[in-house]
């Protein structure tokens, strides 16, 4: 194992916390926080944030999710247990967390539009970058 590189949240506090607050803005926000959980732990799947993972898997498990679902998370594409407001957030945040490659296109940006209001689209994309951000974060300093 890696030791950790740097204490970012301890050295840079007046730029985590806000981060940190950002979570809290979603919590009170118009999205189900299991749906979050579930975009978070699928970008953190995506990026390799091992301590991510966890957090998410354990937080997803105490709101009750069961662990079929969990498990088949990462084919969620071919998968039977995911509903299409799921697989549309799904997509969103793929193509976020993969930005370079396609852009986020027409193709994942308008089934957005069949199941979610402009506030949650907005809330989801700012759920999905905030995700990245802490991903980065993680993995760049070893957590």
């Amino acid at each position: 194992m890696t030791p950790h590189r740097l204490p970012y949240a301890e050295l840079s506090p007046a730029i985590y916390q806000p981060l940190c607050q950002a979570l809290k803005g979603l919590e009170a926000g118009p999205l189900d926080m299991r749906l979050i959980e579930l975009i978070f732990l699928r970008v953190s799947q995506l990026n390799g944030c091992a301590f991510c993972l966890e957090m998410h898997s354990n937080a997803l498990r105490r709101k009750g999710e069961n662990q079929p679902r969990l498990d088949a998370l990462a084919g969620w594409r071919v998968s039977t247990r995911f509903s299409e407001k799921e697989r549309a957030a799904l997509a969103w945040a793929e193509a976020l967390t993969f930005i370079a490659e396609g852009h986020a296109g027409d193709d994942v940006w308008l089934p957005l539009q069949a199941h979610f209001s402009d506030q949650e689209i907005s809330d989801l994309t700012f759920a999905i970058s905030l995700m990245n951000a802490f991903n980065r974060l993680a993995v760049s300093m070893r957590q």
